[in-house]
């Protein structure tokens, strides 16, 4: 019964996925993806690992997902940035205050990450209960282990329940 629960929530994911295809087109093409490339690939496979390891209900799914998926982009834009930023940093010529502007940058990048984090947080409790949150992070942490577990070419270790 819980499997058939599963493949339920799991099917009703990919079509509410599948029922926003402008923004998902967006998306990619912000993140420099293809239709059905690795990122694609990889957003996938994380809503089907985070689907098995938190129970929603069709309710719960149809009000989390969007907000998670708008989070989601949101973070990985703020990720992109940090990640040009630090690349700047490395320029050998940049004077003493170019390096000040970009720390500050860096500083405001983060905490920009840290009120980000703190408003999913308020938001996807709205929608998912604090045990549920907290099973979501532990969920996306162990997903983030197997996929570079799997990318080192080490088996992945089974999960940890609860």
């Amino acid at each position: 019964m819980n499997s058939l629960r599963i493949i339920i929530i799991s099917a009703f994911c990919l079509l509410t996925l599948a029922a926003q295809p402008a923004q998902a087109q967006a998306r990619l093409g912000r993140l420099g993806g293809q239709p059905g490339g690795r990122l694609s690939q990889l957003d996938n496979a994380r809503i089907a690992f985070i689907t098995t390891r938190i129970t929603l209900t069709q309710d719960q799914a149809q009000r989390f997902w969007p907000v998670y998926n708008e989070f989601m982009t949101k973070r990985r834009e703020l990720n992109r940035t940090a990640r040009q930023l630090r690349l700047a940093t490395t320029n050998a010529s940049l004077t003493d205050a170019q390096l000040r502007d970009n720390f500050n940058q860096d500083f405001g990048i983060r905490q920009q990450q840290l009120n980000l984090e703190k408003d999913y947080f308020e938001r996807a409790q709205k929608v998912l209960s604090l045990r549920q949150l907290a099973q979501l992070y532990q969920a996306e942490r162990d997903f983030t282990k197997e996929v570079l577990q799997r990318v080192a070419g080490r088996p992945a270790a089974a999960p940890e329940q609860e």
